[in-house]
């Protein structure tokens, strides 16, 4: 299937900070569901996996490998720039109106662009297409995973109790949002 557009960003950069001039640049960030693994999604879930199990200890990891992503109750989701997959997302059907966030992962040459921001917002408004009212999800609790954190709380995410099938350690949190 296709990706379907989500957002047109307007980047602004300072190039020469003494004399304050602008430039503007338009990138486009097209969202899409991935039907199967390709390898380009394998190779960013396979970069999550290893940051993932690199800061945080291996029983407390509850990252899903490719090979449990593609499921009937989990979407996944690309995010394309120019083309190429950039970001990885899924949204898990956990009950009728309830589904969590997975295996969110932008690579690092393309962390601060606002692909992260731009996967949630389009998985959200999947998510109220399919009847979901909450999305909870569970993150790490290090200095690693702060960004993401930062990321959550800023679209209205707040900490909330274990849900599914986590148990709340000094390495997680689980977060949540009513849509």
């Amino acid at each position: 299937m296709a990706p379907s557009l989500v957002n047109t960003m307007q980047m602004a950069s300072i190039p020469n900070k003494a004399d304050l001039s602008f430039k503007l640049t338009t990138m486009q960030i097209d969202i899409g569901v991935e039907e199967s693994l390709t390898d380009e999604s394998a190779q960013i879930l396979q970069a999550h996996w290893q940051f993932c199990t690199s800061s945080t200890p291996i029983e407390h990891v509850y990252a899903l490998d490719a090979s449990k992503l593609f499921a009937p109750e989990i979407t996944v989701f690309s995010a394309r720039v120019e083309g190429k997959v950039v970001g990885i997302g899924a949204l898990r059907k956990l009950d009728g109106e309830h589904a969590e966030l997975k295996s969110m992962h932008t690579l690092a040459s393309a962390r601060g662009l606002g692909i992260g921001r731009a996967m949630v917002a389009h998985i959200e408004l999947f998510a109220k297409g399919q009847g979901i009212n909450r999305i909870s999800l569970e993150t790490g609790a290090t200095e690693p995973f702060k960004p993401a954190r930062e990321l959550y709380s800023s679209l209205g995410y707040q900490k909330c109790e274990a849900f599914g099938e986590y148990v709340l350690t000094e390495d997680n949190i689980c977060m949540s949002k009513l849509i």
